[in-house]
């Protein structure tokens, strides 16, 4: 009986995603971790790798194909001695059996894993697919402990899903508070109706789909509050001339890194402000992880900069670069955008003087960052000078109170006003 190849689920919230291409064609041979396709999800396009070996009999569903649900079969995959005959048994049967559904976020269930044959280690050299070094890479896990189940014991992808369920890599361990908070279901919202002026219609995509439900989501469920605070930038403005000129250094610390790194030297000090709403519950988190959102064609996503109260800003800044180049060119893995626990919104680049972020859930605060500008300011009773920033913090209530918003917000401004504080 043919094998049925589902549309898989890449991310705890995807439930749909577009078949943005094939890399095989129908009666190409498929062995276990070839790439067999391209699917797009509302943030990222990842490649998918094939779990079973034999030919791909039928495609299902073409390339191009958008809001194709979780766990729909996508090709069938003809096994050793089976031919078309097969696959017209099977695509008779398929009216008659249930159609799939889209599982739960929480309960993605991953391929169970056959047993290998042999070791993945061969000497000092371990055979994995190059998807699955990178899953693995990100993920934090050692690819000396995980069991291959690819031919002769190589490493695949559904072996390190597998891992990174069981809790094995760090970034599984981190995100786990943040996916088992409940969401609330949100209410069909009511379109607006065609306009009666000329209009040109854009459908939205799989991205743009989930920032309007998730912040619909946010401004209707989260109790919204906001404080602002003006910071002083100049002896910032200075130390970061003095490190960007040093003979040989490797990359140009930004002011946005300098705002990273003070929001966790606040949240080092304020630990409380670091947690999301769980119902009944707050999750705690026990690593400091900044979201900063960046923008990229069609909307925005927020990769993430974690521990970053232990990165210098000169780690910072290439992270940053790094994850910010490969948000634009659509590569991120979902374990570099789903989780952490503060996020950061900077548009002072755009002269931006003051705005009033919206909460990323489950997450309980996000920085906006306004633009640096020379203002009058008072100083020992004189008028004076300095090149100020307006910061302002948006709240969930639930999880921080004005008291505790305040504390992180003077400490984000202390470390920006005394940027050496930082260094140390």
């Amino acid at each position: 009986m043919p094998i049925e190849i589902l549309m898989p689920a890449l991310s705890p919230t995807m439930t749909e995603g577009t078949l943005a291409a094939w890399h095989k064609a129908e009666g190409d041979a498929v062995k276990a971790g070839d790439v067999l396709a391209e699917i797009e999800t509302d943030k990222a396009t990842m490649e998918v790798e094939a779990v079973d070996e034999g030919t791909l009999g039928k495609i299902l569903v073409p390339a191009g194909a958008d809001n194709v649900a979780v766990n729909t079969p996508i090709a069938l995959l003809l096994e050793e001695g089976e031919d078309a005959a097969s696959l017209a048994d099977a695509q008779a049967k398929r009216p008659k059996e249930a159609a799939p559904t889209a599982p739960e976020p929480s309960e993605t269930k991953m391929p169970e894993p056959q047993p290998a044959t042999s070791t993945a280690a061969t000497g000092d050299r371990i055979a994995v697919s190059p998807l699955a070094k990178r899953m693995a890479a990100q993920a934090g896990l050692d690819l000396a402990k995980l069991t291959g189940t690819g031919p002769h014991g190589r490493i695949i992808k559904v072996d390190v899903e597998a891992a990174i369920a069981k809790g094995a890599g760090k970034a599984a361990a981190e995100a786990k508070p943040a996916a088992e908070a409940p969401a609330a279901p949100a209410p069909a919202s009511r379109p607006a109706a065609p306009p009666k002026d000329a209009y040109e219609e854009v459908r939205l995509d799989n991205m743009r789909k989930t920032i309007a439900r998730r912040l619909a989501e946010s401004k209707r469920e989260v109790p919204h509050f906001y404080l602002s605070v003006d910071v002083e930038l100049d002896a910032l403005l200075a130390l970061r001339a003095q490190l960007n000129a040093r003979p040989g250094a490797e990359t140009k610390i930004s002011v946005n890194d300098f705002v990273i790194k003070a929001c966790a030297h606040a949240l080092k000090r304020v630990p409380d402000a670091n947690a999301s709403f769980g119902g009944d519950k707050l999750y705690k988190y026990t690593h400091i992880d900044i979201s900063v959102a960046v923008a990229i064609p069609g909307g925005l996503i927020t990769p993430i900069v974690r521990e970053a109260d232990k990165k210098g800003l000169g780690a910072i800044s290439a992270e940053m670069k790094d994850l910010a180049a490969r948000a634009r060119d659509g590569k991120l893995q979902p374990e570099e955008y789903q989780g952490g626990g503060f996020s950061i919104s900077n548009l002072g680049m755009y002269g931006i003087k003051d705005f009033m972020a919206v909460i990323n859930p489950p997450q309980a605060c996000i920085l906006a960052v306004g633009a640096g500008e020379q203002r009058a300011i008072v100083k020992d009773g004189a008028l004076a000078i300095a090149t100020v920033m307006t910061l302002t913090l948006s709240v969930d209530h639930r999880v921080v109170d004005g008291a505790l918003a305040a504390d992180v917000l003077q400490h984000v401004k202390r470390g920006l006003e005394d940027p050496l504080a930082l260094l140390l």
